[in-house]
Order: C-alpha cells, then sequence, then structure tokens
C-alpha cells in the first residue's frame, strides 16, 4: 500500500488526496460531455463538480466528526476521516442550489450526474485501498485477502479489500446506468443509481467492521434503506418524463446573460 504517493521537496502528496482530485476531474469531464450534448452550458458541469465537491467534503467531514464525538481527536480533525453519506447529502444539496441558480432542468442534471458520481465514487475507493484508511473489512483466509502494514489503519491480518469490492460494483453499477439512459427517463436513471448504489453498500457493510445502531443494521445501511425510499419517490415522478438521449435544452444560465449584457 503507499498512503503517500510521492514527495516534492519535503512534502508528501497523499495517495488519498491525489484520487480524490482525480475523481473530481473525471466526473466534470464526464458531466461537461453530457452537458454539452443536453445544449447545457459546459462550464456549469464544471462548477456543479466543484461546489458538490467542497460542500461535500465539508459534509463527509462534519459527519464524520458527529460520529467520533465526544471523542474527537486531533487525528481525527486531520486529513482522514471522511463518511460518504454525509459527503453525498452535503453535495446533492448544494448541487440542487447550484442548478436552481443557474436555471438548470433538475431532472436532467440528476440522470445525468449518476454515471459521473459512480466512476468518480470508483475511483475514489481505490484511493481508498492505497491509502489502506481503515474502511476495509473484517479478517479473511481467502486468497485475495489483503494486509494493509503500512497503511493509514495498519493491519498485518488479511481482511476482505472492501474498497475494492466497492470499486467495482461502482464500475458496474455505471455501466448500467450508461444502458438504462438510452432507454428511460432521466428520473429513474437517478432512481436507479439509488437502488444499485444503496444495495451494493448495504451488501458490503456485512463484510466491514462498523458496529450496529438500529435493528442490527449500521448507519450506512440505514442510509441505503433511505435511498431506496427517496429512489420509489423518484421512479414515480420519472414516470413519462424527458429522457437523456431525445432531450435537447434550449438553455442560457444566468452568468452566460451577463456575459452578453456586457459585450
Amino acid at each position: 500500500m503507499r498512503p503517500v504517493l510521492f514527495s516534492i521537496l519535503g512534502l508528501d502528496v497523499q495517495t488519498y488526496g491525489v484520487s480524490k482530485a482525480l475523481a473530481a476531474l473525471v466526473a466534470a469531464l464526464l458531466l461537461a460531455r453530457s452537458f454539452g450534448r443536453l445544449g447545457l452550458p459546459r462550464d456549469d458541469a464544471y462548477g456543479l463538480v466543484m461546489w458538490g465537491t467542497i460542500w461535500g467534503f465539508a459534509g463527509a467531514k462534519v459527519y464524520y466528526l458527529l460520529e467520533q464525538w465526544p471523542d474527537v481527536t486531533m487525528h481525527d480533525l486531520g486529513g482522514m476521516g471522511f463518511t460518504w453519506y454525509g459527503g453525498l447529502l452535503a453535495g446533492v444539496a448544494s448541487a440542487v442550489v447550484f442548478a436552481r441558480r443557474h436555471r438548470l432542468p433538475l431532472d436532467l442534471v440528476a440522470g445525468v450526474a449518476a454515471v459521473p458520481l459512480s466512476v468518480a465514487y470508483s475511483i475514489g475507493r481505490i484511493g481508498c485501498f492505497l491509502a489502506g484508511d481503515g474502511t476495509y473489512g473484517r479478517p479473511t483466509q481467502l486468497p485475495w485477502g489483503v494486509s494493509f502494514p503500512h497503511g493509514v489503519v495498519a493491519t498485518d491480518v488479511p481482511v476482505h479489500p472492501t474498497p475494492v469490492y466497492e470499486a467495482l460494483a461502482a464500475l458496474g453499477i455505471a455501466a448500467v446506468l450508461a444502458l438504462a439512459s438510452r432507454r428511460t427517463s432521466a428520473l429513474r436513471v437517478a432512481a436507479l443509481y439509488l437502488v444499485l448504489s444503496g444495495t451494493a453498500r448495504f451488501l458490503v457493510e456485512l463484510l466491514r467492521t462498523n458496529d450496529p445502531v438500529v435493528a442490527g443494521l449500521t448507519q450506512p445501511q440505514l442510509w441505503s434503506l433511505v435511498g431506496l425510499v427517496a429512489a420509489v419517490v423518484l421512479w414515480r415522478a420519472g414516470r413519462g418524463g424527458r429522457h437523456l438521449t431525445a432531450a435537447r435544452v434550449e438553455h442560457v444560465s444566468e452568468p452566460a446573460l451577463a456575459r452578453r449584457g456586457s459585450a
């Protein structure tokens, strides 16, 4: 494992941070391509990903600290320690605000964001694996069990490489969503993302070491169930909705209008 990717002038460049930056970059490029196909400003795609990433990380850190409260340490305040669902909630909230501010159609944005989000999640999980950040699973005797003697959270015992499981699942989900986007409405693509990603996380939690909180379920499993309920709502709302392959939006964002006015 390589928690430190390389060093420049004595400054360590962390694998974890590089993977998250790469995930955001890839997501932005994928989303911008989809925005261009829909007739939406590509710059808005980059802005959406930027603000979603910033607020997503903030939400993920705050959620993590609340989980550790009142036993928060200086290590918890550092660069490691983020909770995915906190980041997802904050990221979605910031994306909705951004979309409304720039007059982007929420249904289409939700649909086209599903594949980039899945791909970004996969890249991020590979970073977690390489860093050995403690998101791995229980001890195992399976031949692909991995130990993390030099990980951020070290262990000499072979464990389930659950970040790899999640990364592979996320890539598979992205492929399914890409196919579904050709056949169903944008909102139903978003609903399918919640179903598939929530199910994958629910199952991988069976191998993780997180403590149960209610009825034998961990916090991520409970959030997965919430996501399934939200998916039902989106699926029903998406009946007869716009398809991503057929939609073409005549749209000019407020910043674009301002530029035109000053020209």
